[in-house]
């Protein structure tokens, strides 16, 4: 806390604070996220961090069943993906097809996850901070993907080899499994290392840094080199559309989590929050990604074919 004195005047200032371990606190008071889990033993989705705690549906035994919309749509989007899957597997000769692939995967792991943590299903607290975790190393993991597969069009390596699909998965395996160990170790507390110092602190900069700063570096680095791949490259507009669309798309999605939520959970009764509309809107994303990568994979435009096309 500090003062400046204007004449007779003495006005006190509150410190500014880049502390950006305060901020996951904030988030988990306003929204429902699977890292909250991390911080909390036996307790609903965003309870005890203030804000507006989801309930949901009551269940028999004193139990809730906190996000059943999510839930459903969680289901869908696998299926969706599985669709998507199955739509890639088809296009031969599309650029970056096992690597789109490896994207998808990784995004139906985490829509997985998402049913049993902010789904909110009445779960053992060890089995819901596990899924928590996996639930982080696949978002950190999967936006990694991306962000590779943004490389893949600049054909700097075949792609569909076995070099290409080996560099991504296990560079991404590496960043699931570091990210699942931290979250688990402050879960569990292991070496304590992680760990908060305090139940009401809820601090962490290692997931703070995986969860939060390193997905969205991710996905604004992807969305540039498609930007320069599709106007310096191919020389193109319409594919544009699509790419502005899902990013669009997504970015509702978060301001559905991070700022309409804790207000959709008041007017609910604590029924329904944000979760719901994210879940919709990044699923929405997804699809438009897919959209954008089989728009500039198609056969007339004018791309190399190299030996790693299959």
């Amino acid at each position: 806390m500090g003062s400046t004195q204007f004449g007779n005047f003495k006005v006190t200032v509150p410190p500014l604070t880049t502390d950006p371990t305060r901020v996951l606190q904030d988030f988990c008071r306003d929204s429902t996220l699977p890292v909250c889990n991390l911080f909390l033993d036996n307790q609903p989705p965003n309870k005890n961090f203030g804000g507006c705690p989801l309930y949901g549906i009551d269940l028999s035994g004193d139990r809730n069943l906190a996000n059943l919309g999510s839930i459903l749509l969680a289901f869908v989007a696998i299926l969706v993906s599985l669709f998507l899957l199955w739509r890639s597997d088809k296009k031969h000769a599309a650029v970056g097809r096992r690597e789109m692939q490896l994207f998808l995967l990784g995004f139906i792991i985490i829509e997985i996850c998402e049913i049993f943590t902010v789904g909110g299903l009445p779960l053992e607290d060890k089995v819901r901070k596990g899924f928590s975790a996996i639930h982080l190393g696949a978002i950190a993991a999967t936006c990694w993907i991306l962000l590779l597969n943004a490389f893949v069009g600049f054909q700097l390596l075949d792609d569909g080899t076995a070099a290409s699909l080996g560099l991504i998965a296990s560079s991404a395996a590496v960043i699931f499994i570091g990210t699942g160990y931290i979250a688990l170790d402050t879960a569990f507390n292991w070496s304590g290392h992680f760990h908060a110092s305090s139940a009401s602190n809820y601090r962490n900069i290692a997931l703070y840094v995986l969860y939060q700063l390193f997905p969205l570096v991710c996905l604004v680095v992807f969305f540039l080199l498609e930007t320069v791949l599709v106007l310096r490259v191919l020389g193109e507009i319409r594919p544009m559309l699509y790419l502005a669309g899902a990013a669009v798309l997504f970015a509702i999605g978060q301001i559905f989590q991070y700022v309409i939520s804790v207000h959709l959970c008041t007017a609910s009764g604590s029924k329904i929050n944000g979760t719901l509309f994210e879940t919709l809107f990044t699923l929405l994303s997804v699809v438009g990604l897919w959209t954008f990568w089989s728009s500039i994979t198609e056969d007339d435009w004018p791309l190399p074919v190299g030996s790693g096309y299959n």
